[in-house]
């Protein structure tokens, strides 16, 4: 890609920048989430030892204090600490940049601008902890007896929300011609 390409892609992206749909998601969904996010780690990480376990609803969902130096379940937590922090610091700040422009392009608030922002805020979140820590806190254990479904945080789940209303998104929009 040129240079001027890139000037070019870059006063594009500028150019669409709507500053009160990011002021907006960023302020009534992203940090929210964020502080929820972190302070649910913070209050984990203190009151509990790792790997305690409180059930919540027998056989269905307990609080169980983790930590997952890897990404969704697991994946790369067994690859050496260097690199593996720093492609998920790399690719959670690239996921960040991306979810900003996506959200900045949008001419006003609207479900998928929300999902955006849900996506966001677990990005943001996952990647504090491991600027902070090298690792991620988990904490949600659902789970039907002995069948796990693995063990995750608030951010995790603002990912999961944002990205099934991304797909109800583009499924409805699709089903409906106006």
């Amino acid at each position: 890609m040129s240079s001027q390409s890139t000037a070019d892609s870059a006063a594009a992206v500028m150019s669409s920048f709507n500053p009160r749909v990011v002021s907006v998601m960023l302020a009534a969904v992203a940090a929210p989430i964020i502080a929820l996010d972190q302070a649910s780690k913070l209050y984990i990480s203190a009151h509990m030892q790792l790997y305690a376990n409180i059930q919540l609803i027998p056989n269905w969902l307990d609080i169980t204090y983790t930590r997952n130096p890897g990404v969704a379940f697991s994946m790369f937590a067994n690859a050496p600490a260097s690199a593996r922090n720093a492609l998920l610091l790399l690719l959670d700040s690239a996921a960040i940049v991306v979810l900003m422009v996506l959200i900045a392009a949008a001419d006003r608030p609207t479900l998928v601008t929300v999902a955006l922002a849900l996506m966001l805020a677990g990005a943001g979140g996952n990647l504090i902890d491991r600027a902070a820590r090298g690792e991620v806190i988990d904490f949600v254990r659902a789970h039907y007896y002995s069948y796990n479904w693995p063990i995750f945080n608030v951010a995790d789940s603002a990912l999961s929300i944002g990205v099934t209303l991304i797909l109800l998104s583009s499924i409805f929009s699709r089903a409906d011609p106006h």
